[in-house]
Formats: C-alpha cells, structure tokens, sequence
C-alpha cells in the first residue's frame, strides 16, 4: 500500500511541475500599462503634455496593440522636487507586474535617474521626443512581441532591436 501511494504521490507530483512550467502566452484582451514619467522641468515645462500625447495615441490606436489593451499610467510631477516624482514613478511602474515600458520625454537627466530602478525589474526605458513618438514606438513593441507568456521581456527585445534602440 505505501509503495502504491509513493508512486501515486510521484506521478502527481510531475504532472503538477509538468503544468507549472507550461507556458500560457498573454491571454487575449489582456491590460497592459505604459508609465509615463512627469517632466523634470515641472508641468509647465514642453514635455509637460507628453502623456496627453501618449493618451492621444492610444486613442487612435483604439488603445490596443495587437489583441492587447494598452493604458498609459500618467506620473504626477508632484509638489517636491521633480527627481523625486520621477523615482517615485519608476518605482511605481516596478510594483504594477502589467506593466511593459516606462516613457521618459527628451530628458537625458530624468532617464539616468529613472533607468537603473526600471532595469533591477527589465522594463525597458523609451526616452522619445514626444509622449505621441514614445507611445508609437511601445505600441510597435507590444504588437510585435505576439502572445508569448514572456510579455515584458520580448517588448524590452523589440524596443533595443528597433531603429534608435
């Protein structure tokens, strides 16, 4: 009897690693999320519309890539200082696991500080010159990368593999 319940266990237990390791793609009608970081010169510095480009964007998109639904994730620029809310916000794009690509608009600064936080989770940091170019080029990502269980990663592949990296 103990022989017949350990060879039981046994087989259950393979079956069990066997579909834990099964790779599932990303289901249809799946929500992702594009963070888009505040300016680092404040709302009113020219970068200050880049998520309503963003947003634009994905308007005209249907906001979808693919079979994927697609939001953008606006940072708020914040009261104190703008390096905080962008550490605040790549942060933020760590804990949200829907989330693909992190858009930081034509500031060399606000990427440096927001890149290493962003790479320590592989969620590839778009710099762009505007929210409406960054979103683009993500939307491009995510539709390329299929649905493969791997999301993320793939997105991250295709944006170092396109033309600006």
């Amino acid at each position: 009897m103990a022989r017949w319940l350990s060879a039981a266990l046994l087989a259950l237990s393979l079956l069990v690693a066997v579909g834990c390791g099964e790779d599932e793609g990303v289901a249809e009608d799946a929500l992702v999320s594009v963070y888009v970081g505040p300016p680092l010169g404040g709302s009113g510095s020219p970068s200050g519309g880049a998520c309503a480009t963003a947003r634009a964007e994905l308007v005209r998109n249907k906001g979808r890539a693919g079979d994927v639904r697609v939001r953008a994730v606006c940072v708020a620029a914040g009261e104190g200082s703008p390096l905080a809310a962008i550490g605040a916000g790549a942060r933020r794009a760590v804990e949200d696991s829907s989330s693909v690509a992190y858009l930081a608009v034509a500031d060399p600064r606000a990427a440096r500080f927001s890149r290493t936080i962003l790479a320590a989770a592989g969620i590839p940091l778009v710099v762009a010159p505007s929210g409406e170019a960054g979103m683009a080029k993500v939307l491009r990502a995510i539709e390329a990368a299929g649905d493969g269980g791997r999301l993320r990663e793939e997105v991250a592949a295709n944006l170092e593999a396109s033309p600006g990296g």
